[in-house]
């Protein structure tokens, strides 16, 4: 019999959680009309997309009118940056993010330096929080748009957004924020951290993958990406996926439920794996450990390959991952550990650990055991002068 996996990449993907996968069959069954549809079974699926939009607009402290139904955190991204930078042509062609965004942001905002617009990436403390004294500086007449993630998906950081958008809203320029890791993890409320744009995935909190929110604050310019039907207030051509957006919602609702409680259980889980971990010696977390989620720990460990660990982990039951998992296969070290000036050789052994509501203590005792060992003899078969990081 093989034994039980332990799963401790929730920030790559969670599973499904029963009680969303029971929300959804019945629009995936009986319910299964398009909602622009006059008829009667037509308007069933308008009411369950109606009711979806409304419960999230309530989590998120927004109007239903402001949430836009999307496939997900990169088209959520590329909507709020494309469409709000399009749509303020005319005033500049000038925006800011930092040195640490997902590659959803950085990307979008590399494809749009080639379109003529001009962008500035801050940089970022060695816990990998912004500096605001650098977006102050950065901020110009013709900046149009600042996009700023609410926590880091590699190291957990949370950035202090509420000030973004105090500077940024003084300069006349909107404001962006990539809440995809942030989202049933910690309180999100738009009214409180003053965004304009705020992205978020319901598959980061039990939700289905393919399907996704995004934010728009009432009054904010925005040019759609796509073009044909007027769904989604003519923003976002196309039939909604009423299953997965009913199931989106039904997830954001159990994790706002949830939250206070599963936030201290997350965040003791994990301040007992950094204990476990940190004790094969020679190595650190990555990350600021003041303002983190709670499900994230970062670890760079000394005289190790990170890739080697992971397989070797995942040989041991044990499935981690050494950042983004939309990274995975790239060559090259963390954007994100290079830009908080981590040493190489911790970059070279970083592991991201990321618990999920399906994480228990007795999983996490069995992922200390595993690293300690696999570590141990990591260590012995590297060269001399290297199982320490020299």
């Amino acid at each position: 019999m093989t034994a039980r996996r332990v799963y401790l990449d929730h920030s790559a993907t969670t599973p499904l959680r029963p009680e969303v996968r029971s929300a959804m069959a019945p629009y995936e069954d009986e319910a299964f009309a398009n909602p622009s549809s006059l008829h009667r079974d037509g308007q069933r699926a308008k009411r369950a997309l109606d009711g979806a939009r409304a419960a999230m607009a309530d989590a998120l402290g927004a109007a239903p009118a402001e949430i836009l139904f999307t496939g997900g955190g990169t088209e959520g991204d590329n909507q709020a940056l494309v469409g709000a930078v399009r749509a303020a042509r005319g005033r500049g062609r000038h925006l800011i993010t930092t040195a640490i965004e997902h590659h959803a942001v950085l990307n979008t905002c590399r494809w749009l330096e080639t379109q003529g617009y001009a962008v500035t990436y801050l940089p970022v403390d060695a816990g990998g929080v912004v500096d605001l004294d650098a977006l102050a500086r950065s901020l110009r007449e013709d900046t149009v748009l600042v996009s700023v993630m609410l926590a880091n998906n590699e190291v957990g950081t949370v950035e202090p957004l509420a000030e973004v958008a105090r500077l940024a809203h003084a300069r006349g320029a909107l404001v962006h924020t990539d809440a995809v890791q942030a989202v049933g993890k910690l309180p999100v409320r738009v009214d409180e951290l003053g965004v304009d744009l705020l992205t978020l995935t319901a598959h980061k909190f039990g939700g289905p993958k393919g399907v996704g929110a995004l934010y728009v604050r009432r009054g904010t310019p925005l040019e759609p990406l796509l073009y044909g039907g007027h769904q989604e207030g003519g923003l976002r051509a196309g039939t909604q996926n009423v299953p997965g957006i009913v199931g989106l919602a039904e997830a954001l609702r159990l994790a706002v439920a949830e939250l206070p409680q599963e936030t201290a259980r997350l965040a003791a889980l994990r301040d007992r794996l950094e204990e476990g971990v940190l004790a094969v010696g020679d190595a650190r977390v990555n990350g600021d450990r003041r303002v983190r989620l709670p499900n994230i720990l970062n670890v760079g460990i000394a005289g190790v390959e990170g890739e080697a660990l992971l397989l070797a982990l995942d040989m041991q039951g044990v499935a981690v991952s050494t950042g983004s998992a939309c990274s995975a296969g790239q060559e090259g070290a963390s954007h994100v550990l290079e830009a908080m000036g981590v040493p190489p050789e911790y970059i070279r052994g970083s592991l991201r650990f990321s618990l999920g509501h399906t994480t228990t203590a007795e999983e996490i005792e069995v992922a200390i055991d595993a690293v300690a060992r696999v570590v141990e003899r990591l260590r012995a078969l590297a060269p001399a002068g290297e199982a320490r990081g020299r």
